[in-house]
């Protein structure tokens, strides 16, 4: 069962107030963030008056983010501790309500900075040295101009943006807060409630009634509600393609990449090059299928171990000296921070009842690089951690070392400081390994990384490109068309070897990530640099964990791509995505060998 918050002892608590030790603090400040923009619309129809009043519009505005987003985290925060609670709904929702009201009033700054020309927004960086932190923030608002609206109509825009997240708020209410999975009797014959948390290890289980019973409780809540999660997934899809048909591109897909400029040729090679070596999952899923000596393999059998490795209790300060040292290869800096942030309370660690399920990393300039965790004891949940922290630690390089304005790194870079540390992780475990059959079970562990991430990533990135275009061609769809479309998909993917169910073809209404378009590609092409960046770290040593290094104090200085390539990597060729695929079908021909 899930724990009351209240009985979880502080340690294992995040540092929240760190950032406010009320919550009037933060209501004060929400306040002032009001009285600031309602000061900054002092500089409408002014922008173009010289070098002087851009630098200091453009430092006031920082000041009016800085605090904006420190008060609205914080109500985010408090509201994941338990989304039950309505003082923390009311804060969250304040907060997005009054986030939406200072972009309103502050709306005209965008299109009036983009009809300043060109030429002269670069004479005026050159005369002005307090205007070059703020280069690339210009150089992107000039990119933007062709989908920068009147200052009317972004007006309109901005009033419009405290609903335009309902559809995923309106589902992560229902998931999270009003969802009940059931009870069921674990492998130990005890009765355990089937969560969000506990979901993966119940279907992880050597138990195979288990797993099929959490696997049917999971689903059966979102079954019993499929046309109301169907009806919000296709409205959110909807408002993707309005929105950018509004700002002028061809399509929901080009409007979401645009943001990273890169075209949508990289998410669709993406696609291409894990298609063309599904036959290596296909190969995969058949050994499997094989080990578990299985005559019938159904998704609830996918995530299970299938060698006979006992799973050993991890508890959280054991994770925390694995971590350290499978860190070892990135130098003596970054593992102290590590340490630093353990002991300070970056992490909320256990779960408890109404808390937000999953894990992420949160935090703004003036905070904490936050962790989220719903920590459960076991391999998967220390890889979550040192995933986690790899997010964190990359905010906080890059707020050491960046303005604020280049503090906020792009999610296209994100993913690949958290899935380095995991693959640093794997590397040090099987090189560790006590004997061939521990080896076997962690070489077993990352393909099946590579599964979750690379293969499943890739599936749900071409299942929402093919949502988005039905929706764009004039189709509407229908809980049953979801349904088929991504039941083909994940026959496509996962091969001939299983035996599929009537289940698996609603999952895509439990994934959240849906709800914000074209972001789980990210993972997938992360996992794919990180492989090749780790690779470059364990072969090469220092000089490669160094150009790495830099690649995180960079935060958000350049485009994501250019970025990347301070730790050697060019992802706008598929030869990252190859590389991955090739490191993927070298592990299984080593496990293949090491079971003979």
């Amino acid at each position: 069962m899930a724990r009351d918050r209240k009985n979880t002892p502080i340690e294992y608590t995040w540092n929240v107030e760190a950032m406010y030790e009320m919550a009037s603090g933060c209501e004060k400040d929400l306040q002032n963030c009001l009285q600031l923009a309602e000061k900054f619309k002092e500089y409408k129809d002014s922008l173009d008056n010289g070098p002087k009043t851009l630098l200091a519009a453009l430092r006031d505005r920082d000041l009016i983010i800085r605090k904006l987003r420190k008060a609205s985290e914080y109500a985010f925060l408090r509201k994941c501790e338990d989304n039950r609670v309505p003082e923390f709904q009311a804060l969250a929702d304040k907060a997005a309500m009054i986030g939406a009201r200072v972009s309103e009033i502050t709306s005209f700054f965008t299109p009036e900075l983009a009809a300043i020309p060109e030429d002269k927004l670069r004479s005026w960086i050159e005369a002005e040295t307090g205007l070059a932190v703020y280069a690339h923030f210009l150089d992107e608002i000039q990119r933007n101009r062709p989908h920068i609206l009147s200052k009317e109509e972004e007006k309109l825009l901005a009033q419009l943006s405290e609903i335009s997240g309902v559809m995923g708020d309106t589902f992560d209410m229902l998931s999270d807060a009003d969802f009940k999975f059931g009870t069921i009797l674990n492998e130990k014959g005890e009765e355990t409630e089937v969560t969000h948390g506990s979901y993966i290890g119940l279907v992880s289980c050597k138990d195979r009634s288990v797993r099929k019973e959490a696997y049917e409780h999971m689903y059966a809540q979102y079954e019993a509600y499929r046309n109301t999660v169907a009806s919000l997934y296709t409205y959110s899809v909807k408002q993707d393609v309005a929105m950018a048909r509004i700002r002028n591109f061809g399509s929901a897909l080009e409007a979401s990449v645009f943001d990273d400029n890169v075209s949508a040729d990289v998410y669709n090679n993406l696609i291409d090059v894990v298609n063309a070596h599904l036959p290596a999952l296909h190969r995969y899923v058949a050994l499997r299928k094989k080990l578990l000596g299985l005559d019938d393999l159904a998704m609830y059998d996918i995530y299970v171990p299938v060698l006979d490795e006992p799973e050993t209790d991890i508890p959280y300060e054991e994770a925390q000296k694995i971590i350290d040292e499978a860190l070892v290869p990135l130098g003596e800096e970054y593992r102290g921070i590590v340490k630093q942030a353990f002991a300070s309370r970056w992490a909320d660690v256990y779960e408890n009842e109404g808390k937000t399920s999953g894990a992420f990393s949160a935090g703004c300039y003036d905070s904490i690089p936050y962790i989220l965790l719903n920590y459960n004891n076991k391999l998967d949940d220390v890889f979550t951690v040192i995933h986690e922290m790899g997010h964190s630690m990359q905010t906080w390089y890059s707020n050491h070392n960046q303005e604020p304005v280049n503090a906020d790194y792009p999610i296209f870079t994100a993913e690949v400081a958290s899935t380095v540390n995991e693959s640093l992780l794997y590397r040090h475990l099987i090189d560790h390994a006590d004997s061939d059959l521990r080896k076997a079970y962690l070489i077993n562990q990352y393909l099946d990384g590579f599964k979750g991430t690379l293969f499943r990533q890739t599936q749900f990135a071409e299942f929402e490109r093919d949502v988005h275009a039905m929706v764009e061609a004039g189709d509407m769809p229908t809980c049953e068309s979801l349904c088929k479309l991504y039941g083909d998909l994940n026959a496509k993917y996962y091969g001939p070897d299983v035996n599929y169910d009537e289940h698996i073809a609603i999952e895509w209404a439990r994934i959240p990530h849906f709800y914000g378009a074209f972001y789980v590609y990210k993972y997938a092409t992360g996992y794919s640099a990180a492989t090749a960046i780790s690779k470059k770290i364990l072969e090469e040593g220092q000089p490669a964990a160094e150009n790495y290094i830099q690649f995180l104090r960079s935060g958000g200085c350049d485009y994501p791509l250019e970025l990347l390539k301070l730790a050697g990597v060019d992802m706008s060729t598929p030869a990252p995505i190859e590389a991955a695929m090739q490191t993927f079908e070298e592990l299984l021909d080593e496990l293949e060998r090491l079971i003979g």
